[in-house]
């Protein structure tokens, strides 16, 4: 017998005016994460496939949170995934992406997302964690229309 498991999507975007080499870097510099995003507040860990991270969030107005992902994908200068676990597989997956696409060679498309799976699924809202995606992603665009990375 297989079970059936719910998901939900949450999927964002922004144009962020920087080359896609220069938004990667930004994403990959985690140690700066603390001093400008405003969602992912520590990242600690080697961003290479089959690594786990350690990684707190502060979603807007909730609880920060903590978690040990496990990098699934890292394909330089265009995506990046990792899958965190809720306890045991099943029942509340999550893996999170950031996918970069060149609109110019002065203009890059963030795509921030993450596809959650499992039996807690229907009883988890994520609406803040989709406003923490959107503040993020505004902050790496702040990055550089300041001039600060």
């Amino acid at each position: 017998m297989k079970l059936q498991y719910d998901m939900k999507k949450i999927r964002t975007e922004i144009l962020i005016p920087a080359a896609v080499d220069q938004v990667w870097e930004v994403l990959l510099n985690t140690s700066e994460y603390p001093t400008w995003n405003p969602f992912i507040r520590r990242f600690e860990g080697d961003i290479e496939k089959n690594k786990k991270v350690k990684i707190s969030i502060n979603p807007p107005g909730g609880s920060r949170m903590n978690f040990s992902p496990t990098i699934i994908k890292k394909e330089n200068n265009r995506e990046l995934r990792w899958l965190g676990k809720l306890g045991i597989s099943g029942l509340f997956d999550g893996e999170h992406y950031f996918i970069l696409e060149e609109v110019s060679p002065a203009e890059t498309r963030l795509i921030h997302g993450e596809n959650f799976s499992g039996l807690l699924v229907p009883f988890i809202g994520l609406e803040k964690t989709e406003e923490g995606f959107k503040l993020m992603n505004e902050a790496i665009k702040k990055r550089f229309t300041n001039g600060i990375a």
